[in-house]
């Protein structure tokens, strides 16, 4: 059983201050100010909407609005409500390429359905001086992992003399399995574009909960096309990494979710949508 928990510490500084405060109050004694609770926008945090498996399984009905998920993070991937499109957030700007291959803004009622946030801090830098296909990119950027218990935002700038994407249309229920969506997804071929690839790394730890390993989806410069990230090679960049050692997840508050069966194992579904 996995087992995620946050607010540990508030409960310990809550407890120690009740305490605290009724010794002051019974011995006569001025009672110090109640211990600062720490701040808990902690930047260090991937915010999860939801599990990649009740995605897999086609719970597609969003749960939390963009203006929401941005109080969490300036940084990150999702998609949108009844699959609409392939979501990436950069810079603290929110977009959803869809079937279209275009990327538009996204507005601050709509809602997804499964989605990862945090704020970008980088930790570590490493320049890419020569082509580098997505498998020994991958390879490179692990190389620079201090644990791989731990999960990392990853941010890809430069150019690309290959990018391969994908996205899919909105849905109408009842919904099909994601499976069964991506087998007819439209694919996008760019050959000498600069962007950035947006991503994370998760743990294995997290299998059923998150994509484990790489889940990038990309923009252009001018911030008009993307997708989900198929296949790439990067003629040359900067990779930067964001070590996210907390983890925090939101769980919708009815609907499928609530009647999905979350107990199998949909490792072979995961490997043929990714």
């Amino acid at each position: 059983m996995r087992r995620f928990m946050a607010g540990d510490t508030f409960f310990r500084y809550t407890a120690v201050a009740v305490a605290c405060l009724i010794a002051g109050v019974l011995i006569g004694l001025a009672v110090a100010p109640l211990p600062a609770v720490p701040a808990s926008g902690d930047r260090d945090t991937l915010f999860q909407v939801s599990t990649i498996d009740a995605l897999l399984q086609g719970t597609y009905d969003g749960s939390m609005t963009f203006d929401e998920l941005a109080r969490h993070g300036d940084f990150g991937i999702g998609c949108g409500d009844r699959l609409d499109g392939e979501l990436i957030g950069i810079d603290g700007e929110w977009y959803l390429i869809r079937v279209d291959g275009r990327a538009y803004p996204v507005s601050g009622n709509a809602t997804t359905p499964f989605a990862a946030a945090t704020f970008f801090d980088q930790d570590v830098s490493v320049v890419i001086d020569e082509p580098m296909n997505l498998t020994a990119l991958q390879n490179r950027v692990e190389s620079e992992f201090p644990s791989e218990n731990l999960f990392y935002a990853i941010r890809v700038d430069g150019t690309f003399s290959h990018m391969v994407t994908r996205s899919v249309p909105a849905q109408e229920k009842p919904y099909p399995r994601l499976v069964d969506v991506t087998a007819n997804q439209t694919v996008f071929t760019f050959e000498n574009i600069t962007g950035t690839a947006v991503g994370f790394w998760t743990p294995a730890l997290a299998e059923g909960v998150n994509v484990p390993g790489y889940h990038l989806h990309f923009i252009t410069d001018d911030r008009t096309a993307g997708g989900h990230v198929l296949d790439m090679i990067l003629a040359e960049g900067t990779v930067q990494v964001d070590t996210t050692a907390n983890f925090t997840m939101a769980l919708p508050s009815g609907g499928d979710f609530w009647t999905v069966d979350l107990s199998g194992d949909l490792s072979e579904d995961l490997e043929r949508v990714e």
